[in-house]
């Protein structure tokens, strides 16, 4: 039975949150209890008196189940950095048994969890693990966000094909359309359906380009067991 996904990305600022928000906005239309979950975030704004993820926020104003930051965000750190690095700095250490932990915790309370990770694919948490090895430790289906712009079809298939060798179901892709200036997007496009298609990978959502982002308005197409 579906429970959720885990949405990575081709690089970071490439819109994991706005299309963790866009697969939260369409699930809820099919589920009562949708959570976004941000188990490692790096870099803190101010909010209410003290200090927040702008991912997390995204993601819980998108989730309608709602729950405490030290489920869907258990570990905050203050410098924009890779994991390992703002870990280090902050004097703490990012373990997978706490947060595998804090997501079976979450995840008994919701019908759905989408859980969105940090940077790419392959950006460290320790001296051991990288966030590869955090998706493989929740076991959840892997929704890879693609940032159109230069660069992308090279960093799409490596990401997509570092996905399935490590063993992991590549549930699909999304294509967000990052850089409304980009040449030939619609022809870069159409090289990614059929890459992805060839690896049996369908796109679930097409994401416009907007100057502010609404989950709303993206075109989303959810396979049929997750509804």
């Amino acid at each position: 039975m579906f429970k959720g996904c885990f949405v990575t990305g081709t690089d970071t600022g490439i819109g994991k949150t706005l299309g963790s928000c866009v697969l939260l906005t369409a699930l809820a239309r099919h589920h009562a209890k949708v959570v976004g979950m941000k188990p490692i975030a790096s870099g803190l704004i101010p909010h209410e008196g003290g200090w927040a993820s702008e991912d997390a926020l995204a993601l819980r104003a998108a989730s309608t189940l709602k729950v405490p930051p030290e489920l869907d965000n258990p570990i905050s750190l203050p410098d924009p950095l890779s994991p390992h690095l703002a870990a280090a700095r902050a004097g703490r250490r990012i373990e997978l048994p706490f947060l595998v932990e804090r997501y079976q915790t979450l995840a008994a309370q919701a019908d759905v969890v989408v859980v969105e990770g940090a940077g790419g694919w392959y950006v460290p948490l320790n001296e051991q693990h990288m966030m590869s090895d955090l998706a493989a430790a929740l076991g959840l289906p892997v929704v890879l966000v693609v940032g159109l712009r230069l660069g992308c079809l090279n960093h799409a298939a490596l990401s997509a094909e570092a996905i399935q060798a490590r063993g992991l179901t590549l549930a699909g892709w999304v294509a967000n359309r990052v850089d409304p200036d980009m040449a030939c997007q619609e022809e870069n496009l159409a090289w990614l359906k059929t890459h992805m298609t060839g690896r049996g990978v369908p796109l679930l959502a097409d994401i416009p380009w907007q100057a502010q982002p609404d989950p709303a308005r993206a075109t989303v197409t959810l396979p049929t067991d997750w509804t």
